[in-house]
């Protein structure tokens, strides 16, 4: 079960995981609080993996791809962003703050943006906590 400061990011293997490398490697500073999947596509996180990582405890879910336009898988993005608009509405059905969702994008080379991204994250979860913000 993840702790109750964890973000998941859901990373894809083309841009979001490449730059989280480059900007480990750097040694940007973002939250150490993030844990990392790899997916082959952002397109490819199901609804379910969101939900689930919240209700087994994580504080937020990073979905993060290629920038617009540039999917390896030409529309994987696209699919994204529909697919967490959905997510997002499922979330209040189930009791979550929809921004303990956050989608975004970055190609490979832009390991700043990924840390900023992170960061921003970071920001907004402990504003929610510290609004008392129960799921």
């Amino acid at each position: 079960m993840p702790h109750q400061s964890t973000i998941l990011a859901f990373c894809c293997t083309w841009c979001a995981y490449p730059a989280a490398d480059l900007a480990g490697t750097a040694r940007m500073d973002y939250p150490a609080e993030l844990r990392i999947i790899r997916v082959m596509c952002s397109g490819m996180v199901h609804p379910d993996l969101v939900l689930t990582a919240l209700e087994k405890g994580a504080a937020g879910v990073m979905v993060l791809g290629c920038r617009p336009g540039g999917c390896h898988y030409r529309d994987g993005n696209t699919i994204t962003l529909a697919r967490m608009e959905m997510v997002e509405e499922l979330m209040e059905d189930f009791g979550f703050d929809r921004r303990r969702l956050f989608v975004g994008w970055c190609s490979a080379a832009e390991p700043d943006r990924f840390a900023d991204m992170v960061r921003r994250m970071s920001a907004r979860l402990e504003r929610l906590q510290g609004a008392g913000e129960e799921n």
